[in-house]
């Protein structure tokens, strides 16, 4: 990996570094699509507040959003999610691994 490849995946771990998050992501996974306030009536959340986490998932492209008339409807997007895990997966493979050389000191 290079350093916008190391950038990018930092930024999408970034993203899924709150809890909050992570129940999002539980709950559109099982779902095709939710509206914000389908999210917001399955945690304990204020709205404003399910909605500014919503958005950085969207901006780290986790999470697709879709205009629908006065909704707004929201969807993981399987497909970076998976990419995200196969990459965070290989750094993880290479870390277990061990040292590839002897370090110098």
């Amino acid at each position: 990996m290079n350093e916008i490849a190391f950038s990018g995946l930092a930024s999408r771990l970034s993203a899924l570094s709150h809890p909050a998050r992570l129940e999002i992501l539980s709950v559109l996974a099982a779902n095709d699509c939710c509206c914000c306030k389908d999210v917001v009536g399955r945690l304990d959340l204020a709205q404003s507040t399910v909605s500014q986490h919503l958005k950085v998932l969207v901006d780290a492209g986790l999470v697709r959003l879709t205009p629908n008339g006065q909704r707004s409807l929201y969807a993981i997007d399987r497909e970076a999610v998976a990419d995200l895990s196969q990459r965070f997966g290989s750094l993880l493979d290479t870390c277990c691994a061990g040292p590839g050389k002897p370090c110098s000191v």
